[in-house]
């Protein structure tokens, strides 16, 4: 009989090997869709510990089969994405990285190598369990289209059939032996928006003559606030924010266009295609009313995470099992997104928190800053947590 006693100290044992993997993964990050050397990495790992079923996936990514007896019982699927950012790292540590402006700002060093001590246990212990599960190292989670929609497309999910499939995020909020679920809608669907604004530059003192894209850019910014304060319903989260517009422009030069990038994210798919239309509609209306003219692109990104309720209540009580009551917690909304949506979208599927902070170490920083670390004692609890996760899930 499987134990939590027996996984926690499987996952104690394998618990230094796993910070050298992460600090390896650390200190060579490679970006979205770039990912060469970290998949021939994460092969020889695998090829180590004796799991020889694996097949590439996603021109970068990695899937691996690790077979129970009576393997076409039930197939859980175990996912970690292995990109990293275009950051560049300000941390002092020995395993900062070495690739300029690239750094695991994410946490996806730690995904990997948690997946990786996972697949570790659960390959010592596969004549204990019956089924199969399904390693997924995703490419690409931080670029569209996702890795994600990718690797569903080249089968993933089949050969075997994927039943319930499972997912782990760092959260700097959380300190470090907590982790945290939630059933239901989780995250939000994430779309880029493109603008160019096209006026009519010319010198800023002769405003007459021109027509000036930078007002009607400003005109449209604070209009589209519209769209979430007026025609969301308020009990659908919806957010629309612009990151950047450049107007290259001078102090007295108008210029002839202005660009704009911003983001929309809801959890509601109708009324996400909905208001795509309203907002290109009221941008090209409103350049239009003051003489310009408007290109308004959006790029359609990841859905919404939908956390099924049957697997993220057994799996919350079998973390609860695994680290006490005290150390599991319940999740607001997050209206950040993952491409693990897609996965959520088609299977059965959970996607929980793993606490990563540590105020007395100053390990404090949010995810997607050049400061971002983790108490490393979490890598232990992400690999035996999964690992256990995943022998519940099979029904041990």
């Amino acid at each position: 009989m499987i134990s939590v006693a027996h996984i926690k100290q499987l996952a104690q044992k394998h618990s230094k090997g796993i910070v050298e993997i992460r600090h390896h993964l650390h200190q060579n990050p490679e970006l979205s869709f770039e990912e060469y050397n970290t998949q021939k990495y994460v092969l020889q790992q695998l090829n180590n510990m004796g799991i020889t079923d694996v097949t590439p996936m996603a021109n970068t990514g990695l899937v691996a089969l690790i077979k129970g007896n009576n393997p076409d019982s039930k197939t859980v699927a175990l996912r970690g994405d292995i990109d990293a950012l275009p950051i560049e790292e300000q941390n002092d540590v020995p395993y900062k990285s070495i690739n300029s402006g690239v750094m695991h700002a994410c946490g996806h060093d730690v995904h990997t190598s948690c997946l990786l001590g996972a697949a570790q246990i659960l390959n010592e212990i596969k004549t204990s369990f019956e089924g199969t599960i399904k390693l997924v190292f995703q490419p690409a989670e931080e670029k569209l289209p996702g890795g994600a929609s990718l690797m569903i497309k080249e089968g993933v999910l089949k050969s075997p059939d994927v039943q319930s499939m499972i997912g782990q995020h760092v959260m700097p909020l959380l300190p470090v032996g907590t982790v945290g679920f939630r059933s239901g809608l989780y995250m939000a669907s994430t779309d880029e928006i493109y603008v160019t604004v096209k006026g009519k530059g010319g010198h800023g003192a002769m405003p007459h003559l021109n027509i000036d894209p930078v007002l009607i850019a400003a005109h449209i910014i604070t209009t589209l606030q519209q769209l979430v304060s007026r025609m969301a319903n308020p009990a659908i989260p919806s957010v629309l924010s612009f990151g950047k517009v450049i107007a290259n422009g001078a102090t007295n030069v108008i210029p002839n266009e202005v660009k704009m990038e911003g983001t929309f994210r809801t959890m509601n798919e109708k009324w996400r295609a909905e208001a795509h239309q309203k907002m290109k509609k009221m941008a090209e209306g409103i350049a239009e009313s003051m003489g310009g003219s408007c290109n308004f692109d959006i790029h359609h990104g990841y859905p919404f995470l939908k956390n099924n309720p049957e697997v993220t209540g057994r799996a919350k009580q079998a973390a609860i099992a695994y680290l006490g009551e005290d150390q599991v917690v319940d999740l607001d909304i997050w209206m950040a997104a993952e491409d693990f949506a897609f996965y959520s979208q088609e299977v059965p599927a959970t996607f929980y928190r793993l606490g990563v902070r540590n105020e007395a170490k100053g390990i404090t920083s949010s995810v997607h800053t050049p400061t971002f670390n983790i108490d490393e004692a979490a890598l232990e609890i992400g690999s035996g947590l999964m690992a256990w996760l995943a022998l519940e899930e099979l029904g041990i």
